[in-house]
């Protein structure tokens, strides 16, 4: 078994994170992840309103009696959303662990601390880490260029951020971007995090909610079909390279703007990809990892695997190297 001050804080038996994922992050991923040792997260913007994210809440306890966490993804939106209200029902139904992103988490702090709740917020840069630290989480998962989703501005890999997370945080942080078997979380534990976060490997898993041909497709890419949308926008998102994401890039790399290829990015027509299993029918997140993804196992599988290939690397093949 491997501890850490992470697993200790959440009160888990296992240091990874299933990753708040758009239409994704629902009761069978989340208590999969959570009954098999880790942390599963619920996304809260998945569900249309505060009142059905309280439904999913309970449908996920009647799957799991482990801890779970929702994700509260903080950003700018063409329409208004609720998010005090979010925060109500979470508070409201005993969720003990929060995953913050986007924008600064402090204006919840006092709730939060009030209610017992442990706050675990992205970050993809060691500046934004520090003053997550400062405004009182509990923990940060630190986000590398690997990542799927939003991946910031900087371009920094893991295997510079995360040691240099680790030589100026001293709250407990997860690795995430890039890691989706036993190798990457012995690496992570090497470069100073307590854990690993994942996304894209969860995608891949017979509990998640998505369409086969979705599974299927992470499995069949490699680190090669991902594509970087928005960054003339100073939005960047990695998404998968297909034929809508790199209409979109294109469009912007002529000096076009968000309404020129809003049609072409609209979350409605991602969440058609995950549903209808079309991969061509819209934008769609996935990281490099995908590389590395060459199954699609149930989460206990994967959980169990990550954690004894972690252990042997370990105790085994880097232990030898010391004589």
């Amino acid at each position: 078994m491997i501890t850490t001050r992470f697993t200790e804080l959440l009160g888990i038996e296992h240091p990874i994170v299933q990753g708040g994922m758009q239409w994704v992050g629902k009761a069978p991923l989340a208590a999969a992840v959570s009954e098999a040792g880790g942390l599963g997260i619920l996304t809260a913007l998945t569900q249309p309103t505060p009142e059905d994210l309280r439904a999913e809440i309970r449908r996920t306890r009647e799957l799991t009696a482990k801890p779970f966490g929702v994700n509260l993804t903080i950003l700018p939106t063409i329409n208004p959303v609720p998010y005090d209200e979010y925060v109500k029902v979470a508070v409201e139904e005993g969720i003990t662990v929060i995953e913050t992103a986007g924008a600064n988490p402090e204006p919840f702090m006092p709730l939060f601390k009030e209610h017992g709740v442990k706050v675990v917020h992205k970050c993809t840069a060691v500046r934004h880490a520090l003053k997550a630290e400062r405004v009182g989480v509990d923990a940060v998962s630190i986000d590398g260029f690997e990542c799927a989703g939003h991946p910031g501005e900087d371009d920094i890999p893991g295997l510079i951020l995360l040691p240099a997370a680790a030589d100026k945080l001293s709250i407990p942080f997860i690795a995430s971007g890039g890691f989706g078997d036993g190798r990457g979380m012995a690496a992570a534990l090497a470069l100073g995090a307590d854990g690993i976060n994942m996304g894209s490997r969860f995608l891949a898993t017979q509990e998640a909610p998505v369409h086969d041909n979705v599974k299927q497709a992470i499995v069949e890419g490699s680190e090669l079909d991902t594509i970087l949308n928005f960054r003339p926008l100073r939005n960047t998102v990695r998404v998968r390279k297909n034929a809508v994401s790199t209409e979109a890039v294109d469009i912007l790399a002529k000096g076009g703007e968000f309404k020129d290829v809003q049609h072409l990015v609209a979350g409605a027509r991602g969440r058609k990809v995950f549903e209808d299993g079309d991969i061509e029918a819209g934008q769609w997140t996935v990281g490099m990892v995908q590389g590395l993804i060459t199954d699609v196992p149930t989460c206990d599988e994967l959980i169990t695997r990550i954690i004894r290939d972690a252990e042997q690397i370990i105790t085994g093949r880097l232990a030898d190297m010391v004589r």
